[in-house]
This record gives structure tokens, C-alpha cells and sequence, in this order.
């Protein structure tokens, strides 16, 4: 065996696939990747895995292109590199033809571990070197959010691809951002329904851009991605308590499970309290339901602290996807935004009026203020009003400002 060759699997190896690369003007890439690798080695054991490392490859020496070389990169991944003029077709053939080899093979251990394996090849084409990985396992990304065991081309204009390079976009904005002192907050009022006057107000995060003002829709996945998130909250905070130091308004602040996990809110805030001279029961935490399912617990100790000091808990976009009842007794909250989606819905959609009569049954009784967002015109509002819903929040009563709008 070369040194050259992986020690494995007895195929040539990274090292060997990457001088191939560099000395390669452009080529045709098959990225292979062995789907739920991670289950075998947790339910069987390093040693099962290896062996079905072993059998891969020898299975994809056998079923390969003849004129493709095939090399292990890492982990459960084996590369297949072709110098021939293939088109697009032919590329998406040999790939098809891998599939079904392995669709219709077996990996026998003993008598009693047998497997027969799915895979997700990523194909670039006719790229120039190593940027031929990166491509490739790009496609396997793309791939693998909709299906897996199949194959799939990198296209430079897939919507996928343009949502990375606006990522990229975004990740050197937010920095920019941070060092420039251009995270700005902006203020949207919430009416008592009972009053009718603007009593609270939620505290948003917006970029200034020049004379622009950008909306964290546009930001907060690439700020998540950098690690941002929490000095886009410390701004804010910082910025919202200044704002209402001289008001006697309550003001919501989102918080995210970076802020949390990081250890820091409780101090931040409470360094703010004493700052500005703001009471912590006019400070409303506002967060996603499962927020409350990080950690080993810390999370739910945390909230309960922040409510020990003072400070008011509400679950944002209740009735989404991740609601569930048992958590939310569990988090207690003060305040339960109902998720927008059902508000904006709830005059013409019957499933929408259902879910939110529910919403309302087990707040009424759970001793829990409901805040209705989204409400974009007086229909919404009356019938939100009806339902005997505490607050409203929307388009209807005022836009995100960077000043305190008290007139409706």
C-alpha cells in the first residue's frame, strides 16, 4: 500500500485528491456522501462503520464511470474525478447509475448486520480545481433539504445558491454594523383594548444604512450565522432603556437562545435598571416558545431568575409550528403573542378563528394577557376586540418608528 492511499479503504486519499486537483485545469466532480453515516456508528460501533467505509468503496470501485478516478476525501465521503467532455446528461447518467447499484446492493457483516446503504451526490461540472469540492458539497447541501438518496448538480443560479451570497452579503454588513455603531431601534405601539390607548410599546432592531433603514427579515439569519445576535440585542437594550427613562411605558425586548446560552442577560440588563432608573416590571423579555428547550435547563432557570428580579416573561408567535401546551405552563408567561399568521386570517379563515378561540380558553384561564399582532385594519381589530383579546399590535395603530407614537 502507497502512503499515498488511504489506510482504510486502500483508495488514494485526500492528500492525493488534492494534488490531482491543483494540477487540473477543469474536470467533471462526483462529491458521494453516505446518508445517516452517524446512525450506523452510534447504533453499531467504529468498527461496523469502518467495514461499511471498506465496502463502500470497494462497491463504488466496481460501479464507477471506467474513466473517473475515485479517491477518499474524509469522514463518509469518497470523490470521484472525471477529465472527460461529459455533458450535463451523462453526468446526471452516472450518477443515477451509482444509486442504483447501491439500491440494489448489500452490506453483510454477519449473519446478523446487513445494510444496504442511500447516498447524496453532489456533481459539479467542469469547474477548474478545488473549486470543484466546494461546489460539489454546495449541491449536496441544496440537495439534502428537500430528499435525500439522489443526486443533484451545482446550478451558480439555483435560489440556494443566491440565499449563501446573500448570507455572505449580510455577514460582512452586520459587522460593519456592530463596529459602526448602526443598529438603531425602532418602536411599535400596543393598545389596550380596554382603554384604547397605547399603554406598551415592542423594541425592534433596524440597521441604518445611509438614508436607508433595513429590516431584521434582511439581517437576523446572517447575524445568527456570525454570532451577532447578542450585540444586536445589548444595542437594543441599551437604546430602549435610554428611549423610556424619562416615560412611564412598558417595553418588550426580543430575546434569542444566543443571549440566553450566553449568561449574559440577566447582568446587562439589570446593569441597565440601575443606569436609567426603570423599574424591571416595565421590561417585557419577549421570545420564542422553544427557546425554553435549549440547554439542561439553565434556560428555564434563567427565566425564572429574570422574573425573580422582576422582569416579565411573553412567548412570541404562539401557535406556530413549535407550540406546545405543556411548555407553555411550564415558561408561565405573563404576556402570549398569538402567532400573526391567525390574526391576519381570522375574519375569512375558519381553521384561523379555531385556533385562536383555543388560544384565548386556556390564557383566560391560565391567568395569561393575549397580544394580538398584525392587525392591519378595523375589521381585524373589532373582531379581536370581541374575542375579548387584552392587546393589539400592527400596521393599523402605527409603523416601527424610531419615536414613541402615542396618537391612534
Amino acid at each position: 500500500m502507497q502512503i499515498s492511499c488511504d489506510k482504510l479503504t486502500d483508495i488514494p486519499n485526500v492528500d492525493s485528491l488534492i494534488k490531482r486537483l491543483s494540477s487540473l485545469e477543469k474536470i467533471n466532480l462526483f462529491l458521494i456522501n453516505i446518508d445517516n453515516f452517524s446512525n450506523i456508528n452510534n447504533a453499531y460501533g467504529y468498527e461496523v462503520g469502518n467495514v461499511v467505509l471498506q465496502n463502500t468503496a470497494k462497491y463504488l470501485t466496481l460501479c464507477k464511470p471506467h474513466t473517473a478516478s475515485l479517491y477518499r476525501f474524509y469522514a463518509d465521503k469518497f470523490v470521484l474525478v472525471d477529465e472527460s467532455e461529459l455533458t450535463s446528461v451523462e453526468l446526471g447518467k452516472s450518477a443515477e447509475s451509482i444509486l442504483s447499484f447501491f439500491s440494489e446492493s448489500e452490506i453483510i457483516i454477519d449473519d446478523d448486520i446487513e445494510f444496504k446503504l442511500s447516498l447524496s451526490i453532489g456533481i459539479s461540472r467542469a469547474a477548474r480545481g478545488t473549486i470543484n469540492l466546494t461546489q460539489a458539497e454546495i449541491a449536496i447541501d441544496e440537495l439534502r433539504r428537500c430528499k435525500r438518496n439522489h443526486f443533484n448538480m451545482f446550478n451558480p443560479s439555483s435560489s440556494y445558491v443566491h440565499a449563501q451570497q446573500q448570507n455572505i452579503y449580510w455577514i460582512h454588513k452586520i459587522k460593519e454594523a456592530v463596529i459602526n455603531e448602526e443598529i438603531v431601534a425602532y418602536f411599535q405601539p400596543i393598545i389596550n383594548n380596554h382603554t384604547g390607548k397605547v399603554e406598551k410599546f415592542e423594541c425592534l432592531a433596524r440597521i441604518k444604512d445611509d438614508d436607508e433603514i433595513i429590516s431584521p427579515f434582511m439581517f437576523l439569519e446572517a447575524a445568527k450565522l456570525t454570532g451577532n445576535l447578542s450585540y444586536i440585542t445589548k444595542s437594543l437594550i441599551a437604546q430602549s432603556f435610554k428611549k423610556f427613562s424619562d416615560t412611564e411605558y412598558e417595553f418588550s425586548l426580543n430575546i434569542t437562545g444566543d443571549d440566553l446560552s450566553q449568561g449574559y442577560l440577566e447582568f446587562f440588563l439589570l446593569k441597565n435598571v440601575n443606569k436609567y432608573g426603570i423599574h424591571p416590571s416595565r421590561v417585557v423579555l419577549e421570545m420564542l416558545e422553544d427557546i425554553a428547550t435549549l440547554g439542561d435547563g439553565s434556560t428555564l432557570r434563567q427565566l425564572q431568575s429574570l422574573r425573580e428580579s422582576g422582569f416579565k416573561v411573553a412567548i412570541d408567535d404562539f401557535g406556530a409550528e413549535n407550540s406546545n401546551l405543556s411548555r407553555l405552563l411550564e415558561i408561565e408567561p405573563d404576556y402570549l403573542k398569538i402567532d400573526g399568521a391567525f390574526i391576519k386570517n381570522i375574519i375569512a379563515d375558519k381553521k384561523s378563528q379555531i385556533i385562536v378561540d383555543a388560544i384565548i380558553l386556556i390564557c383566560k384561564q391560565s391567568d395569561i394577557k393575549i397580544i394580538a399582532e398584525y392587525i392591519h385594519d378595523e375589521e381585524v381589530q373589532e373582531r379581536v376586540k370581541a374575542l375579548g383579546i387584552d392587546y393589539s399590535q400592527g400596521y393599523y395603530f402605527g409603523e416601527p418608528s424610531p419615536e414613541l407614537k402615542v396618537l391612534i
